[in-house]
């Protein structure tokens, strides 16, 4: 694929109807492309004061362990912290990759979230991952 045809790193939009934003990821990056995208990514949920996302991440292929580590102890609760409300984010993942998720050493079901200033989920079918979402903005209502 020549670099004028490489897909956007990550492509977002917000669906104000649905009340989340929608992070598409085109293909998997190399760890040191990542601060700077997980900064957009920050500042349009800070514009769009938005705390509920979808991140498809289908075209990813694997987990970094140390990112996963600062988006867990760092990154997610500085962006509650910033957004001033629970932050909920929906992983749309692959077959293989949800499987590699669910095999993790220290991988925690949703349910394990509970009183922390974020929740994740992670599914492989883009209306159950909406569907959590939603459930989480019930919540957050009722």
């Amino acid at each position: 694929m020549s670099p004028e045809s490489t897909p956007p790193l990550l492509q977002l939009t917000s669906r104000p109807d649905l009340g989340i934003l929608i992070g598409r990821w085109g293909y998997q990056p190399a760890p040191t492309e990542l601060p700077a995208v997980y900064e957009a990514l920050a500042a349009a949920a800070l514009r769009e004061n938005s705390c509920f996302w979808l991140q498809d991440i289908r075209r990813r292929t694997l987990n970094d362990p140390y990112t996963t580590q600062w988006l867990l102890a760092d990154y997610f609760p500085d962006i509650a912290r910033r957004l001033q409300r629970r932050l909920c984010v929906s992983y749309l993942v692959s077959p293989s990759l949800h499987q590699t998720i669910l095999e993790t050493p220290g991988f925690l079901p949703p349910e394990a979230y509970e009183g922390r200033p974020f929740a994740l989920s992670f599914s492989g079918d883009e209306g159950t991952a909406i569907q959590w979402l939603q459930l989480q903005q019930a919540r957050v209502v009722g």
